[in-house]
């Protein structure tokens, strides 16, 4: 099933939901390309129960089919590859809580300006707008603050 084939996404995303809105994705046939912090690239990693030659499996499933670049965005020289890749994008998908990415250039507004008909998706665990905004966002926290775990325990 190759239905996004000529479609490029840039994937600046960690954890589940947002890696696997990515994941689906390439599944359908998009160029996936994750950035990734260099030398550990993303923590998700790390996260275990189950590794393969020192990979946590899940990270493996969560991003197949994508390609990945490490990028230090703390650099000039990183933002200005990420804005490149960026330039040359159909769909950027994040998940940094709102405001994060200002400083390096790659909010909504910023790369805007290079390319305007980019699909820009900002994914975070209380939206952009509204009294948690700011506050990071997981899915025990979404279970504890929703109520739902007096019901699934």
């Amino acid at each position: 099933m190759n239905r996004l084939n000529g479609i490029k996404v840039i994937d600046l995303t960690q954890f589940l939901s947002a890696s696997y809105t990515t994941q689906t994705l390439g599944d359908l046939g998009a160029e996936v390309i994750k950035i990734e912090r260099p030398v550990k690239g993303e923590v998700y990693r790390a996260y275990g129960p189950k590794f393969i030659n020192g990979e946590s499996t899940s990270f493996l499933s969560m991003n197949r089919n994508k390609k990945s670049l490490a990028l230090d965005l703390k650099k000039e020289d990183g933002v200005k590859i990420a804005l490149r890749l960026i330039e040359q994008a159909d769909i950027f998908i994040e998940n940094f809580k709102p405001g994060t990415l200002k400083k390096y250039f790659l909010d909504y507004e910023s790369v805007r300006s290079i390319n305007p008909k980019l699909i820009y998706c900002s994914v975070s665990g209380y939206g952009s707008t509204g009294p948690y905004a700011d506050k990071g966002g997981f899915d025990l926290v979404a279970q504890g603050m929703s109520g739902i775990m007096a019901v699934t325990g």
